[in-house]
């Protein structure tokens, strides 16, 4: 069994006193009630020290000036019989001096009401003769080194009666009593003259004292705890309701339309109720208003890609017939049926995406997940794409496809991704070769497509898969693509829950690099891959991962002069 030092002890509760102070601090930034109740508290906290502070000084100057006023008086009284004693005092010896000296002063032990006063006599003058009487003092544990020096300078300098405050030792038992000391000078027909101190017990003084400040500390942590409760009750009555309507605001946010607040009575919270309510109402309006747009916008789109397939169909079969037999023609319908041949290629891809896009607004594209080689389907798409290569002048470089990577993916949907990314290497490679990477690691696998063409700036990298978006829309497409390959790209990767990102620098070329985990069922993680490959630094633009459509998806794909 483990055993707790008083150290380690000691360490922990150290370290909890941090801790609660940033839970403090939170929950101020957190509530406004709670805030507003420390401040409050803090301040009247503050102003009740203060005030405390103040009465306890003022209570405590009164009953000392009290004590001290009665305490001279007393003095001067006993003083002067004293004086009056020893002016008419006839003793000769040592012993007859002495004796009446205690005789004499033991009238100023019932003297007046104050039961708790002590004498002390401390010779001034030390003519040693015949009538030396040396220090006395009433009890054995008041002696002359209990009067302070300054008191006992002051008292043998001047005449009068002189005063100071002190602590001495009661009874020897150590424990400090306030006193005060009420000194004069003396003088005995025998030529000597002594320094004679009353010392008043000021214990009854500071148990006084001591009780009212503890009416006044008790007294103020209660009005204390009435003002916290009063300024939580009236804090907590005004910001219910903003708390109400922030807890609407937020499950609104989250697409409850239907959340609206209670609103109670007329006053400042129940405007913003309504104010509120009202903004809600506008809202779900145009939500459901631009969502019925959409989904007619995105009807029409398929509808008419879907009509469109059958006329295309005849004329595609037309005018595949006429560039069949173009040889046969005048050269000057030649080119035309060469054109309409090519376009009607390109019109037909056209339908195709705006097909594929409108599946994916439409939340219906779906996975037909397989475990495949990611270097082998690379291999392919490369192959496949080879034509625009051998017609470009290209060179593709792999890196990385001896490792064997096994993913489970959507074979179609990945293939047509890495295609959209050599296609759109090959458009702005400037002739340039083309570096792939492939890499995996344990959870995820990853593969780049980098070409060393005109590159992008990174405003440009955020943009690049939008729809139809084009960093230069005045450059002339080699390929006749749609614009919609990079989207469609970003839509398949979204649907894998992986990533695809951008990174561009003007002159130095583009990178694409798309991450997928190995295993579905869970987001792509670290890549195991840099972008670029080669390290060059720079921002890449990367797609959120999302787990529903909406509208931020609009924001976020596009194409960058790319083709499918």
């Amino acid at each position: 069994m483990a055993k707790h030092t008083p150290r380690s002890a000691g360490r922990r509760l150290l370290g909890a006193v941090p801790a609660f102070f940033r839970g403090i601090r939170r929950r101020r930034r957190e509530s406004l009630q709670f805030s507003a109740v420390i401040v409050a508290t803090s301040l009247a906290l503050v102003a009740f020290i203060f005030a405390g502070n103040f009465l306890s000084t003022q209570i405590a100057n009164s009953l000392f000036k009290e004590r001290q006023e009665q305490a001279l008086e007393e003095s001067s009284s006993g003083f002067s019989d004293v004086q009056k004693i020893f002016d008419n005092a006839v003793a000769s010896d040592q012993n007859e001096v002495q004796s009446l000296m205690r005789e004499t002063l033991t009238i100023l032990e019932n003297h007046g009401a104050d039961a708790k006063r002590q004498w002390i006599l401390i010779p001034v003058d030390y003519h040693q003769g015949q009538g030396y009487v040396g220090p006395l003092s009433q009890n054995d544990w008041m002696t002359s080194s209990s009067v302070p020096q300054d008191l006992q300078k002051q008292v043998a300098a001047q005449n009068g009666v002189f005063w100071q405050s002190s602590k001495v030792q009661a009874n020897g038992d150590g424990a400090e009593i306030p006193v005060l000391f009420v000194g004069t000078k003396v003088h005995l027909n025998q030529g000597n003259d002594y320094a004679l101190y009353l010392v008043y017990d000021l214990s009854s003084s500071q148990k006084t004292l001591d009780y009212i400040q503890l009416v006044i500390v008790a007294g103020f942590a209660i009005l204390l705890i009435f003002v916290a409760t009063i300024v939580w009750w009236v804090t907590r009555s005004v910001i219910r309701p903003i708390s109400q309507t922030a807890r609407s605001a937020e499950r609104l946010s989250r697409g409850d339309l239907n959340e609206r607040v209670a609103v109670r009575g007329e006053n400042e919270a129940a405007v913003l109720g309504n104010s509120f309510n009202h903004m809600a109402d506008s809202l779900q309006d145009q939500i459901i208003q631009l969502e019925t747009l959409s989904k007619m916008q995105q009807r029409f789109v398929s509808d008419v890609s879907h009509e469109l397939r059958t006329p295309l169909t005849t004329v595609k079969m037309a005018a595949e017939l006429l560039y069949g037999g173009r040889e046969e023609m005048d050269p000057s319908f030649q080119r035309s049926t060469e054109l309409l041949y090519h376009q009607v290629d390109r019109f037909e891809s056209l339908l195709s995406d705006l097909l594929e896009i409108s599946r994916f607004d439409a939340g219906s594209a779906t996975l037909d997940s397989s475990t495949v080689d990611l270097a082998d389907l690379v291999e392919d798409t490369v192959e496949s794409v080879r034509p625009h290569l051998d017609k470009q002048g290209l060179d593709v470089r792999l890196h990385g496809t001896e490792e064997r990577c096994s993913v489970e993916m959507d074979p179609r949907r990945i293939e047509r991704v890495v295609r959209n990314l050599l296609v759109n290497a090959i458009e702005h490679s400037e002739g340039r070769q083309i570096d792939v990477y492939i890499a995996s690691n344990e959870l995820d696998a990853a593969v780049a497509v980098r070409d060393h063409g005109v590159g992008m700036t990174p405003e440009q990298t955020r943009e690049v898969f939008n729809r139809f978006w084009r960093a230069d829309p005045s450059r002339k497409r080699t390929l006749g693509g749609t614009g919609l390959g990079l989207s469609i790209a970003a839509e398949d990767t979204r649907l894998h829950q992986g990533r695809l990102e951008a990174w561009g620098q003007l002159e130095h070329g583009a990178c694409f690099r798309l991450t997928l985990p190995k295993r579905g069922g869970r987001p792509a993680g670290d890549s195991p891959l840099g972008l670029p490959p080669e390290g060059v630094p720079d921002t890449p633009a990367s797609l959120p991962e999302v787990e529903d459509r909406g509208a931020e998806d609009q924001d976020s794909e596009g194409s960058q002069e790319d083709t499918e």
